[in-house]
């Protein structure tokens, strides 16, 4: 898999544009300039998350004695249930946060950007590729630094969209992510049924 489809895949699951509500709504009560602190902290403790499931892939893999067939089409599936979710969404989400209570790591670096999908996705890059860890490490770079700039100017983003064009493409992003999940459930179906 080359840098660009891997960095598309993990940003298309990271979904940035579908949690700056959620993101808007968690930080709203916090002062602007703590708001950017906060948001940076969680980001780097997403990034932190990332590479080490990136790196730590196929140890992890090996400890569960899991086969690489048995994560793709697993993959597909999370992918594929997260895919259906963006294109139709239920009403509301809980952030388990109380009243002006400041995130740390948990909702927003976990599960909001290093989420279950994206880690399942980055558990399976490296065991498919893993003499590919560099490039990956890059891809990974490369979804984050575009969801650290969209997150980073939320304000500006839910200007120019809107709510309404927020949906909009959280919905478009869903329609991609259910080809990727379904072409990663069938890979892993014609892996499995080679051997």
């Amino acid at each position: 898999m080359d840098i660009l489809s891997a960095a598309t895949m993990l940003f298309l699951i990271m979904d940035p544009l579908g949690n700056l509500p959620i993101v808007l709504s968690i930080l709203k009560h916090l002062d602007p300039k703590r708001r950017r602190k906060v948001l940076i902290r969680e980001l780097l403790f997403a990034l932190a998350i990332l590479m080490l499931f990136l790196f730590a892939g196929k140890s992890i893999m090996g400890f569960l004695h899991v086969q690489p067939e048995t994560l793709s089409i697993s993959g597909g599936i999370i992918l594929f249930i997260i895919a259906i979710k963006l294109i139709f969404p239920s009403a509301g989400s809980i952030t388990g946060l109380g009243a002006g209570e400041e995130p740390f790591i948990v909702p927003m670096a976990i599960p909001m950007i290093a989420g279950p999908s994206v880690l399942a996705a980055l558990l399976l890059l490296s065991t498919q590729y893993s003499d590919q860890l560099f490039d990956l490490s890059i891809a990974v770079l490369l979804a984050w630094g575009a969801t650290f700039f969209i997150l980073m100017f939320n304000g500006f983003f839910f200007k120019i969209l809107g709510e309404r064009g927020l949906k909009a493409i959280e919905r478009l992003m869903g329609l991609l992510l259910v080809m990727i999940s379904t072409q990663m459930f069938l890979d892993g179906v014609k892996s499995y049924m080679s051997h």
